[in-house]
């Protein structure tokens, strides 16, 4: 007997016949040719914000890696514009709601583009192609016999856009947006969601790291053993309440609530339902999103692919608040932290090291201008800039501006080596596993190697006595091809300041052709008497705000 299975990805997505439980041989061991990555799309009711850029820079830092690990690399974000909150924005200011997402929509879209986010498609729940998309998988559900039409009275939040139980109540206010909720009985067609609790219950316990850190995918296992308030969902709204939305393709008199719409954008972004290329991107895709939409991800969104007979997504990755302050990031607050302002005050490359070096993913943590300029100036300035200038600046004055010709290298050149072999691997492992300030660390491992290796030569006195040439020219020869593995493996995460490293030692565009971790692991790449520049100081010393004040 043929048994449907719904498995992240993998050459049986669809009717396998495996008669265990367990997933089909090799899924997690293949190499994989084809890696997507997702932001959520951003709801058009703020600007972009520090929260929103760590998403982003996030995502953009493994896009940049696993394109220069080899692989077809697909990166999706982008805005989502329906719903209550939308319309009451909209009329706030008297304005239509298409107007209002469009000018927001264009913020985000101008400020990523502004800051070199390198995304393949910018996709709007108001585009054409997602709006297909979506009443073809209201289309398919409702036809499955998946959807139903009832009556429901309940508590409604206009913020969550939905009704809410008593647990989502605190003193009669809701818990996100301490608000007291409306009374509403509506008609609605609500999603038999929970007839596929069941599935995915069993999916969750098959696949432990499907949604990790493992601490979300045990909030999810939670949910479902205790309820949770979840139930069947409610997917639509009438169109005498709010007509701001996607029409339900069998019934004209109702729009499609802005959960379910949304989702489907991650479908709808890589070519669904007739795409050329579709199948393989999904096949390959990972979700980021941060611990307040768990549920919608991590409950709803599988509940809907498997009622559309779709596989699932690979890995649902999921990371904890920034607090500024001490203090969650809000609006009424105004302690949003633009990324703009960031890159005009300390540059962007220097905002992204701090926010993916200073949080471990999947736990909260906290954004202060003087905890920035801390982390700028005592990793980017005295230790990876310093190694820059020190390198290149001997080079010049010793070896003629260009990279010297070694001697026989001994056991402190050899360390060296061997630790940009151990930075690569390690870099690639942590990366894979979204541990990427651990990655960081063991690039800056390397770069502290290498200060060590420098000082332990001391090239500025050898050069002061004859017949040391030779070891001068092994040590900064050394260096610069110390620099060469250090620029390859920060570029996804640095990548202005990446590319300035490897410019001044004469591999202009690099990393564009390289392939990690292999590239960066390599040695004696640099041929001598290749040309080097000096250069401005690659992160300049910050004075802290407090001096300033």
């Amino acid at each position: 007997m043929r048994t449907r299975r719904w498995w992240p990805s993998g050459p049986c997505w669809r009717c396998a016949s495996h008669s265990s439980d367990e997933a089909p041989p090799g899924r997690h061991e293949a190499p994989m040719s084809h890696y997507s990555i997702t932001t959520p799309i951003y709801y058009v009711n703020a600007e972009p914000h520090i929260g929103h850029t760590y998403t982003t820079i996030v995502a953009d830092t493994l896009a940049r890696y696993h394109r220069l690990a080899g692989d077809e690399t697909f990166f999706l974000t982008g805005t989502d514009e329906h719903g209550d909150k939308i319309a009451e924005a909209a009329a706030a200011q008297g304005i239509e709601p298409r107007l209002f997402a469009d000018r927001v929509s264009g913020i985000f879209q101008s400020t990523w583009e502004t800051l070199d986010i390198s995304f393949d498609r910018f996709i709007r729940t108001t585009d054409p192609e997602h709006v297909r998309a979506v009443q073809h998988i209201l289309r398919v559900v409702h036809e499955k016999g998946d959807i139903d039409f009832r009556e429901y009275e309940g508590l409604y939040c206009v913020g969550c856009e939905r009704f809410l139980t008593e647990r989502d109540m605190v003193e009669g206010l809701c818990r996100d947006h301490e608000r007291a909720p409306e009374k509403r009985t509506e008609s609605n067609y609500f999603f038999k969601m929970s007839r596929y609790f069941g599935a995915l219950a069993e999916q969750l316990d098959a696949h432990p790291d499907w949604i990790r850190p493992e601490r979300y995918r045990n909030e999810v296992v939670a949910m479902l053993r205790e309820g949770s308030g979840l139930d069947d969902l409610c997917i639509s709204r009438p169109k005498t309440r709010l007509d701001w939305g996607i029409e339900l393709p069998f019934d004209a008199d109702y729009v499609c609530y802005v959960w379910f719409d949304a989702l489907i954008n991650y479908l709808a972004g890589l070519g669904y339902p007739d795409g050329p290329h579709w199948e393989e991107r999904w096949a390959g895709v990972e979700h980021l999103v941060a611990k307040d939409i768990l549920k919608p991800h991590g409950v709803f969104w599988p509940c809907m692919l498997m009622a559309a007979d779709l596989p699932l997504y690979r890995h649902l990755n999921v990371h904890g608040y920034w607090n500024v302050d001490d203090r969650k990031i809000s609006k009424s607050l105004g302690n949003m932290i633009s990324p703009l302002a960031m890159r005009e005050q300390y540059s962007f490359d220097a905002f992204r090291y701090f926010l993916l070096r200073d949080m471990s993913f999947g736990l909260d943590s906290s954004f202060t201008e003087e905890a920035l300029v801390t982390r700028i100036n005592a990793d980017l300035a005295n230790n990876l800039g310093n190694l820059v200038s020190r390198t290149l600046n001997m080079t010049a004055k010793f070896c003629g501006a260009a990279v010297p010709a070694p001697g026989e290298p001994g056991p402190l050149e050899q360390t060296v080596q061997d630790a940009a072999g151990e930075a690569a691997r390690e870099v690639d492992r942590r990366v894979r596993a979204m541990e990427l300030h651990r990655a960081l660390e063991a690039i800056f491992r390397l770069v502290d190697a290498t200060n060590k290796y420098l000082d332990q030569r001391a090239p500025w006195k050898a050069a002061k006595q004859e017949g040391r040439e030779a070891e001068v020219a092994t040590t900064l020869y050394t260096c610069c091809q110390a620099l060469r593995s250090i620029g390859l493996l920060l570029s996804p995460f640095v990548p202005e300041a990446a590319g300035a490293i490897l410019e001044r030692i004469g591999a202009t565009g690099l990393e564009a052709s390289a392939r990690l971790p292999g590239d960066a692991a390599s040695w004696d790449q640099l041929a001598a008497g290749t040309a080097t520049t000096r250069g401005a100081a690659l992160f300049p010393r910050i004075e802290s705000p407090e001096a300033d004040a």
